[in-house]
């Protein structure tokens, strides 16, 4: 595995997060949101990942034995942004514009604690990525040295 390897793994790993804590903050602004712009309720987003291969500089990928993804390696690539199919929550408002006939409202399947969470696992990850580009950087600057 080269070592620029280590760069795009890192730096696809941090992208990945930077889009997932997107998602997070979003989910907690729209949290007590009773509609968005189209009158419905806002639905919580979630971010699918799935492996990517890493590519050369050029954009091509190398199956060369050498290469990082021939040896099981590889990087992280956003399949989506998805709406969450959790129901959505029932509040009992009969004085609300957006009460249906039986007075409830239609609230966002945003749990503020489970973003929070969520939140916190993203930011660590970012975090560890960051360790691994900055080893990676130190290890490349140190052998420029020699």
């Amino acid at each position: 595995m080269s070592l620029f390897s280590v760069f795009m793994i890192s730096g696809s790993g941090m992208s990945a997060e930077n889009e997932r804590l997107s998602a997070i903050a979003s989910n907690i602004a729209n949290a007590d949101s009773v509609a968005n712009s189209s009158g419905q309720p806002y639905r919580a987003r979630e971010v699918v990942f799935t492996a990517a291969p890493i590519a050369d500089g050029d954009g091509s990928v190398n199956v060369d034995s050498s290469n990082a993804a021939a040896a099981g390696m590889s990087g992280v690539h956003i399949a989506g942004v998805v709406e969450s199919q959790q129901p959505l929550k029932q509040v009992y408002d009969p004085s609300s514009p957006y009460a249906n006939g039986n007075g409830y409202v239609q609230m966002p399947n945003v749990n503020p604690v489970d973003e929070m969470v969520n939140m916190i696992s993203a930011t660590k990850n970012y975090q560890a990525n960051l360790d691994a580009f900055n080893v990676a950087k130190t290890l490349a600057l140190k052998t420029l040295s020699i």
